[in-house]
């Protein structure tokens, strides 16, 4: 990955950390350092990369190049709460995907 957009994207989500991070100390009515945030966000990043690693993996086992929604269910099967989350919005989506693909039809005839 270039380093100036690793950098850029590091930022940004230290920065989103930073946010939630904040909203949640004033939710607990407790403090929170620059330390910990910076912690949290190297701690989050290589969480993220790890899964990045695992969902290639899963898609590149399957003889796929693209990343589906089986293999990021696959990634998230030791989480049951997580799992079902994403479980449940896939389904979602494709019920909505084809529920749309006739109601298209229908309406070209």
């Amino acid at each position: 990955m270039d380093p100036a957009l690793r950098e850029r994207l590091k930022a940004s989500l230290w920065f989103s950390v930073g946010k939630i991070v904040d909203e949640e100390s004033l939710r607990l009515n407790a403090n929170a350092t620059p330390q910990f945030i910076g912690a949290l966000t190297e701690m989050v990043w290589a969480q993220i990369e790890n899964v990045a690693i695992d969902l290639e993996s899963f898609a590149r086992h399957a003889g796929r190049s693209t990343i589906s929604p089986e293999d990021v269910l696959l990634v998230t099967r030791r989480n049951d709460e997580l799992h079902g989350m994403i479980r449940d919005f896939v389904e979602r989506e494709k019920a909505e995907k084809a529920g749309g693909r006739k109601g298209k039809g229908r309406a070209g005839k």
